[in-house]
């Protein structure tokens, strides 16, 4: 595991999440049980070793909203670190992420949203500004290079879809 990245006013919650529906859970519990602002970073992390896990940062606007953070994590329990776990979080919150529902342009994603780019898998370039996006009411993008990057499929008519989806099948499951 590489060391953690120590970014000011950003902490890691370590809370021996398994599953990445489960850590989402908690992300949207603590911003909201915190009464955190639109603006913050909630990101999970997959935490390899010999206790694999998803650990959760959160990467806070204010100094003070970070002490305040980490006493009341504290308290209630959780295990808190300075920094985030690694560079390559995998958002969750982020400024804009409510106003992605239903379908719209590539254009329209970048401008509501902190997204820097959307990547097509299997395509060399990005998609065109005017390309519709059906977001699924999930848009989990990740940080790569210091970017917010959201990684989309192909789907039917010519849009694109997140290649992430709220519900995966389960490999196998009809076995």
């Amino acid at each position: 595991m590489d060391p953690p990245v120590v970014t000011p006013y950003v902490l890691t919650v370590d809370a021996d999440v398994r599953d990445l529906r489960a850590a989402d859970r908690l992300l949207h519990t603590l911003a909201a049980e915190l009464a955190l602002p639109e603006g913050v970073f909630g990101c999970t992390h997959l935490v390899r070793g010999d206790r694999p896990r998803v650990a959760c940062s959160l990467a806070l606007p204010t100094e003070p909203l970070l002490r305040t953070a980490q006493e009341r994590l504290t308290a209630g329990g959780h295990a808190v670190s300075p920094g985030a776990p690694d560079a390559v979080g995998r958002a969750v919150l982020y400024p804009g992420v409510s106003s992605l529902t239903g379908t719209l342009t590539i254009a329209d994603l970048l401008s509501r949203s902190a997204i820097d780019r959307v990547t097509v898998l299997g395509s060399p370039g990005p998609p065109a500004p005017d390309t519709r996006l059906v977001t699924g009411g999930h848009v989990r993008p990740q940080w790569q290079n210091d970017k917010l990057v959201l990684t989309t499929m192909p789907a039917v008519g010519g849009t694109l879809v997140p290649f992430e989806v709220a519900d995966p099948t389960p490999c196998c499951a009809d076995h």
